[in-house]
């Protein structure tokens, strides 16, 4: 084991492997709570029983897609990566791709399914890489911080700070209100442990927000803590149903496949890259088994998508990991193990309220618009499309459509700068896709 995982090559061993994924684990189980609660649409009132997923067998598809990607992860690219549905494209599926365009629940996880497909395809043949390259940075940049921004305007809609207004759209909740107040001191409290440097502080805080709520009686006390876990035949193999449904083949779910698509090639390819740098795996500025690392997230995509979860995605957490000391594929295997027996916890969750998970979506959020400060904000013709990409993620509350507006305007703000030839021919490609997207909104 220690010779093929090549622990003295990485000079690590076993106490700094488990060490590293266990603390990947802590900064990452928040998933197995807003994942759920995401994709069953847990905060919206009067949905349709159609349109919504079944709790239990969401947080069964979230906890063994992510350990299967985490083992994938480990045994094939060895690296110390792990993987669980991707927040922001849970947050598609759900708030945009059902809630707002009303397709089935299945439909979506069959967009997350042919996704997957094509991220396997375009990954074994090479074309991956240069679509990647085709998208300018800063557009790239701009998608991840939209992301980020809308991710906590969900957050803090969920809990009430920001609430309906018939007369400016949006405005400030009732601050005076249990829950918001609770919501509030979650985020207080998860500040001061990501402030503090705390591995796992999103997670312990909402650890600390639970506790306080279920002492101010906010919160119900759960009346066990283990169980066997709930059924996934809920979800199992239910996106095999849209294959025969005429509905799902439209232009609309096309642009939402190649929404899933785009979001995960920067996710990943971002999170790899940083994590493998500060772990010191990169050689001669190269990635070894950089291929073997993006075919494990297209495989736990599928293999998600069949079980009943959205896109699997590589999650920064991990860094926390290699900060622990984690170098090796095996840290990835103890984060899937966990996982795993994080199944038979599912009575816990219940203490897990809007007010609770807030906090999590929110600070995740300011960790993805970090990246703004690398776009070219002095050059107009990058920063008008940069903008209208990420602003209009949360203001149309759809992340398809903030990417579908940058990517129009994009070469447009170019060819009017006189620098047409400085676009990559598959960006024009993109523009006219996304025109006939947005002309069937």
């Amino acid at each position: 084991m220690k010779k093929y995982f090549m622990f003295d090559e990485l000079g690590t061993n076993y106490r700094r492997e488990v060490l590293g994924g266990f603390t990947t684990f802590l900064a990452m189980a928040y998933i197995l709570v807003v994942n759920p609660v995401t994709l069953t649409l847990a905060n919206v009132k009067d949905l349709p029983d159609a349109l919504r997923m079944d709790y239990g067998a969401v947080f069964v598809a979230t906890a063994v897609s992510a350990a299967i990607g985490c083992f994938i992860m480990g045994f094939l690219a060895k690296y110390p990566l792990a993987l669980a549905p991707g927040l922001g494209l849970n947050a598609f599926f759900a708030y945009t791709v059902v809630l707002v365009n009303g397709s089935p629940w299945q439909h979506a996880l069959a967009a997350v399914f042919i996704s997957g497909l094509f991220f396997l395809l375009l990954t074994l043949t090479g074309l991956r890489e240069k679509l990647i390259n085709a998208i300018p940075i800063e557009l790239k940049l701009a998608v991840g911080a939209g992301i980020g921004l809308f991710i906590a305007f969900i957050g803090m809609q969920n809990a009430h700070i920001i609430v309906k207004n018939d007369a400016t759209l949006v405005g400030i909740g009732n601050l005076h209100e249990p829950e918001v107040l609770l919501a509030i001191f979650g985020i207080i409290v998860t500040v001061i442990l990501m402030v503090r440097g705390i591995k796992g502080g999103v997670f312990y805080g909402m650890v600390l927000t639970s506790i306080v709520g279920m002492f101010t009686g906010l919160v119900d006390i759960p009346e066990k803590v283990v169980s066997a876990p709930p059924s996934i035949s809920p979800t199992f193999g239910a996106l095999f149903s849209s294959f025969s449904d005429p509905s799902f083949y439209t232009l609309s779910m096309l642009s939402v496949i190649l929404t899933f698509l785009f979001v995960d090639f920067f996710d990943n390819a971002g999170t790899l890259i940083a994590v493998a740098n500060q772990a010191g795996l990169v050689k001669d500025n190269r990635l070894p088994r950089a291929g073997k690392a993006l075919i494990s997230d297209s495989i736990a995509t599928i293999v998600g998508s069949i079980l009943g979860t959205s896109t699997i995605t590589s999650y920064v957490e991990s860094s926390s990991g290699v900060a622990a000391g984690a170098r090796s594929g095996f840290a990835s295997i103890v984060t899937g193990c966990l996982f795993l027996l994080s199944l038979f916890f599912l009575p816990l969750l219940g203490i897990v309220t809007p007010a609770v998970t807030a906090p999590a979506l929110i600070i995740v959020g300011v960790l993805m618009v970090a990246s703004l400060g690398q776009i070219a904000w002095d050059r107009f013709e990058i920063a008008v499309p940069s903008f209208l990409t990420m602003i209009m993620m949360p203001l149309t509350y759809s992340i398809a459509t903030g990417i579908a507006v940058g990517f129009i305007f994009y070469p447009l703000t170019m060819i009017i700068k006189g620098k047409a030839k400085e676009v990559n021919p598959i960006m024009y490609v993109f523009a006219a896709i996304f025109l006939l997207y947005l002309a069937t909104l």
